[in-house]
């Protein structure tokens, strides 16, 4: 039986596993918008094609399957670069179908013509460093290889975006149906094996340790291997902290945890690391800038190194690791776990991390060392009442990160996605849309006034398909990292990062959800009069413009 190229897209992805795509029609992409009409596919339409690649990255995140996202020709496709190169940073699944001109006029200046014909734009060289996979298909002769090879990179255990480009006259040829009989979609075991011999060198480093800890990466998350990563650590006694997107793989709360890792972190991590630590487990972490304290040598300097991570590339990219195991972290620890229990290992002794936490504050407190001071007591309050009032979790897509970092423990719960890929301002709206989508917990964007501005119409698409949603929003009217600089570096000559804000409560009107404004303590209470499961709120928390974090990020 044959079928259109439009149709047979649209049935390669229901076969992926696509349940939504996100994004905008054109012309040049309408044959496919009309086979998703008939499709088991929702399509949502985005207010812009940069919150449409946000919306199914988030929506990615969320499900462990892949996103998806359309776009016509030209302005619609260059308008999905940032979600895709943040997808691709992220490692996440994104398939991107993007319409084109019909092949007859390649070259012959078309409207939105964008194949690299004719001195338009060439959207192959264009995506080439932000995807695994992308192709334009201008012909269906070898449309099976195209349709496996982006299904093969889309189902890997190191994913990113593929984007295929199809001509508006490709979609509407007509093909053989059972050329979907010709791809794979099976996913790889997803596991490495491993070899008794690297189990055996990790307890011989752990055994012969004083003071072990673990860093805790995205991969123990990725990998399901949060709970054989708490019972390790409960029954050696052993420390954990986390990458910052790591955060929630071992709970935050629990006596074990020493927070996250990092530039912007309280530094309790740091300074258990440097004073105390002489063998570090680095668990599906990549040691960038953030984690490392901009590299910082005190930090692993007469310590044992294990690493593992399922990235074969991540293996000693930045450090030189005394073990270095290629594995799935899941398969790994389960296989640790094993020797634990078989008493392989015995417990070292009982490490009391409160007192520890306890004796970091006062000494940062001494020093003037804190990074928050009293100006941000009420932001400290609010993630306070957050953990109280959502003891069974909730998820969190955070382009502010700072605060969290500081005064948010990510609960065994929780789920927490800190803005990191490429960190680009006006994420954390449409990837939280997007996640909302798959899942019926709270849910919370949470993001500064300057990014809010780059996304704020994406709420309209959280009104049109009633995704309830919880936006917090930190006014103070500037960008308060470039302002932060330009006070701690640059003398105070502040330029580009003051402006005006619109009235919040009265654009919250317009969109038709609720606006709650905190400026101290006491405003706290008004919250309790929010639906945070069923509505979409606007919580305005107000910051003074010259209340700076104490931190240095050194640029």
């Amino acid at each position: 039986m044959k079928i259109a190229v439009s149709q047979l897209i649209v049935r390669w992805l229901e076969k992926l596993g696509v349940e939504v795509i996100f994004g905008i029609p054109g012309a040049h992409i309408l044959p496919v918008y009309d086979a998703l009409y008939d499709s088991s596919i929702k399509s949502v339409l985005a207010k812009h094609e940069q919150g449409a690649a946000f919306m199914a990255g988030g929506h990615a995140r969320v499900s462990g399957g892949i996103g998806a996202c359309i776009a016509t020709a030209g302005p619609g496709a260059t308008n999905l670069v940032t979600g895709i190169a943040n997808a691709y940073m992220d490692r996440q699944p994104l398939v991107v179908i993007t319409g084109e001109t019909s092949t007859h006029i390649f070259g012959r200046g078309g409207l939105q013509e964008s194949n690299g014909e004719g001195g338009s734009i060439d959207q192959v060289v264009l995506f080439a460093g932000i995807t695994r996979y992308h192709k334009l298909i201008e012909r269906t002769d070898y449309l099976p290889t195209v349709l496996n090879q982006a299904a093969k990179h889309l189902l890997s255990d190191t994913p990113g975006p593929v984007v295929l480009s199809i001509p508006y006259n490709v979609q509407k040829d007509m093909v053989e149906a059972a050329i979907l009989e010709q791809i794979s979609f099976t996913r790889p075991s997803g596991e490495c094996a491993i070899g008794g011999q690297a189990i055996a060198q990790s307890v011989e480093l752990i055994r012969a340790a004083k003071r072990p800890v673990i860093l805790a990466g995205h991969g123990c998350i990725r990998s399901g291997a949060q709970e054989s990563l708490r019972r390790i650590s409960e029954r050696l006694n052993i420390p954990v902290t986390s990458s910052l997107k790591g955060s929630g793989a071992f709970d935050e709360r629990a006596a074990l945890a020493l927070g996250s890792l990092g530039v912007t972190s309280p530094g309790y991590a740091m300074r258990y690391l440097e004073q105390e630590a002489d063998l570090l487990l680095v668990l599906g972490a990549g040691f960038n800038e953030r984690t490392s304290y901009v590299w910082d040598k005190n930090l692993l300097t007469g310590k044992k190194l294990i690493q593992v991570d399922n990235s074969a590339q991540q293996l000693e990219k930045v450090f030189r690791a005394d073990l270095a195991i290629h594995a799935d972290l899941g398969v790994y620890l389960q296989a640790l776990e094993s020797a634990v229990q078989a008493g392989e290992v015995a417990a070292k002794p009982a490490v009391d991390i409160a007192a520890f936490i306890a004796a970091a504050q006062a000494q940062a407190a001494a020093a003037g060392e804190t990074i928050f001071n009293r100006q941000f007591d009420h932001v400290r309050a609010f993630y306070g009442w957050l953990e109280q009032r959502f003891p069974d979790g909730l998820v969190i897509f955070d382009d502010n990160i700072v605060f969290a970092q500081n005064f948010y423990r990510v609960s065994a719960k929780d789920r927490f996605h800190p803005n990191t890929g490429i960190s680009s301002l006006g994420h954390a709206i449409p990837a939280a849309i997007g996640a909302g989508f798959e899942i019926d917990q709270p849910l919370f964007a949470v993001l500064g006034d300057g990014g809010f501005q780059m996304c704020a119409m994406e709420i309209m698409t959280a009104v049109n398909y009633a995704i309830p949603l919880n936006i917090v929003l930190f006014n103070n009217r500037t960008m308060g990292l470039i302002r932060k600089n330009q006070h701690h570096l640059y003398q105070d000559r502040f330029i580009d990062c003051d402006f005006a804000n619109p009235d919040y409560a009265l654009l919250a009107q317009s969109l038709g959800i609720t606006h709650c404004r905190v400026e101290n303590w006491p405003d706290l209470a008004k919250l309790e009069a929010l639906d945070f499961r069923h509505g979409i709120n606007l919580i305005e928390i107000l910051l003074d413009q010259d209340a700076y974090p104490n931190y240095s990020s050194r640029r």
